[in-house]
């Protein structure tokens, strides 16, 4: 299986922006043009470009501040290691999240703070709420609890490669959950995982999930 999607409006919008990013149209550290003001200048609706730039943001090229507007936060474009992740089959992605996944949650038993562990309770309790309705919904929420479990790592590295990595993890999942019920003792490995974060056991909390990764 390629875990390829058909191109929509919003890829080619950001096709469009990473273009002009790559060849020099805006300085590393400069506010962006407004969403109307990129809206007019594409050809696009408002709400295109505002996805289009949240998928900037998500891949790190783009900041988005609060009240205040984008910006061009690198002009190293990620995308060819985007696009070959894209192209990796069930088998591939899962060896990747056995080397990625595994080892940073073995990471984050051993540096996790309060903090972070009231944001995987959190989110594997919005996870728990969404488990048996709404397939897209509930990948959402586990892709979030699979993401804080790498950031309790505290390694940016790990982070921004896990983030990349994240929609190839959340095509397998469910590619996965719409081939097969949904298993309670699959999901219950979650709350193990975080246990063994909470108790700072690092064996146990990858083994815990390297079984998930071979169940999911």
């Amino acid at each position: 299986m390629t875990l390829l999607i058909k191109r929509s409006l919003v890829e080619q919008a950001v096709d469009q922006l990473r273009q002009r990013i790559t060849s020099g149209t805006w300085a590393v550290g400069q506010r962006l043009p407004t969403e109307p003001e990129l809206a007019t200048e594409l050809g696009i609706s408002r709400n295109t470009v505002r996805e289009a730039m949240r998928v900037l943001a998500f891949s790190g090229l783009v900041e988005v501040r609060q009240g205040d507007g984008s910006y061009l936060r690198t002009a190293v474009d990620p995308l060819q290691a985007v696009q070959a992740l894209s192209r990796c089959n069930l088998e591939q992605a899962r060896e990747t999240r056995h080397i990625l996944e595994a080892e940073a949650i073995g990471l984050a038993a051993l540096r996790r703070t309060e903090e972070d562990l009231q944001g995987l309770r959190e989110a594997l309790g919005h996870s728990s709420e969404h488990f048996h309705a709404d397939l897209e919904r509930y990948v959402g929420c586990d892709l979030i609890f699979h993401q804080r479990l790498v950031d309790a790592a505290h390694n940016p590295a790990l982070s921004e490669l896990y983030r990349y990595f994240s929609g190839v993890v959340a095509a397998t999942v469910h590619h996965n959950l719409s081939h097969a019920p949904r298993c309670q003792l699959v999901f219950d490995l979650h709350g193990q995982i975080l246990d063994a974060i909470e108790q700072r056991d690092p064996d146990k909390a990858k083994a815990l999930s390297r079984t998930l990764i071979n169940e999911s």
